[in-house]
């Protein structure tokens, strides 16, 4: 008897570390800092759990210390953490069809992304996440915009002969289309790239050109405005038999803390993309908006190239590209 008991007692042990935490903790992973918005997304529905008094805690694991940034999503899937906040295009590899959701001119403006978010293309999404064992728990895009050291990024004629970086491989076909050269590169290093003359223009989201001093090199910044070409799909992400293995309640503590951090998430979103131009304009740079016909020529440049590129490599690619753009 004593021997079998042991053994159970092991196996407790295997399974507690294989499902990555115990009944009464849910661990969250990111790869941001306690102040990103983001983090404040993962907090409220932590707290929210917390206040409703349920038996179950929710711990965050911020700034990349439990998994790298692209390395989460597979550990969700097996259930080796519960919940994870990241750009789901960082799955893309795992799962192509994900890197539709982060795709030039798909989105318009950020109430575009909520009736995304409520469309049959993000039920299409959710159905593949589905299958990995994967459930959205808050949706939310957060949007970008462009610099230019000497003169204002608006249309694809303002991008010929210019060295650029741009914020993910179907961008870097879009303004390879609109003739720019495209130097990659991380978000941090867009500074030191426009001071040393290697970048004449760079594209990323609202928040990194404010927090990476961008504003200190430039001349022009067109921002997210009505109309932004550069939006990213960054969801709030949980394990689906975590999830189905909680009672009632603490499901319900767990949605309706995700139903709050999604109206925050959008809020704050739009926040942020007001916040730079202020920032901007505090610092003398020039802000010019994107019109809906220079969106729209964007979007024809990137009909040929990184959508086409899109349906050519994604099996089922035209269909799931068709019920985004049928949203209005």
């Amino acid at each position: 008897m004593k021997k079998f008991a042991l053994t159970a007692s092991a196996a407790a042990i295997a399974a507690l570390f294989a499902h990555g935490a115990h009944a009464d903790e849910l661990r969250l992973s990111h790869q941001w800092s306690t102040k990103d918005v983001r983090h404040q997304v993962a907090q409220i529905v932590a707290d929210e759990v917390a206040a409703a008094g349920v038996d179950l805690e929710i711990k965050i694991f911020p700034s990349k210390s439990l998994f790298k940034p692209r390395e989460q999503y597979n550990p969700l899937s097996r259930g080796q953490v519960d919940m994870v906040v990241l750009p789901l295009a960082y799955a893309g590899g795992q799962r192509p069809e994900y890197n539709l959701t982060l795709m030039p001119g798909l989105v318009k403006n950020h109430d575009h992304a909520a009736r995304l978010n409520e469309s049959p293309f993000m039920e299409r999404i959710e159905e593949i996440m589905a299958e990995d064992d994967v459930m959205v728990l808050v949706h939310g895009y957060l949007a970008g915009g462009f610099v230019g050291k000497d003169k204002c990024i608006t249309s694809p004629d303002d991008v010929k002969g210019l060295q650029m970086r741009a914020a993910g491989k179907s961008f870097e076909q879009m303004l390879v289309g609109a003739g720019a050269a495209i130097a990659s590169m991380a978000s941090s290093e867009i500074y030191n790239a426009i001071q040393t003359g290697v970048l004449d223009a760079a594209n990323t989201s609202s928040s990194s050109f404010v927090s990476y001093r961008i504003y200190e090199q430039v001349a022009c910044y067109t921002p997210a405005g009505d109309v932004a070409l550069w939006f990213m799909y960054q969801p709030l992400l949980m394990n689906k038999s975590t999830f189905d293995g909680l009672t009632q309640a603490q499901q319900d503590a767990i949605m309706a803390g995700a139903k709050k951090a999604e109206a925050f998430y959008l809020a704050e979103a739009k926040k942020q993309d007001a916040n730079a131009v202020e920032v901007y304009k505090a610092n003398g740079v020039e802000i010019k908006n994107m019109t809906i016909e220079e969106f729209e020529a964007w979007r024809g440049i990137a009909k040929e190239t990184s959508y086409k590129s899109f349906v050519e490599t994604v099996d089922g690619g035209q269909d799931l590209l068709d019920m985004a753009l049928a949203v209005d």
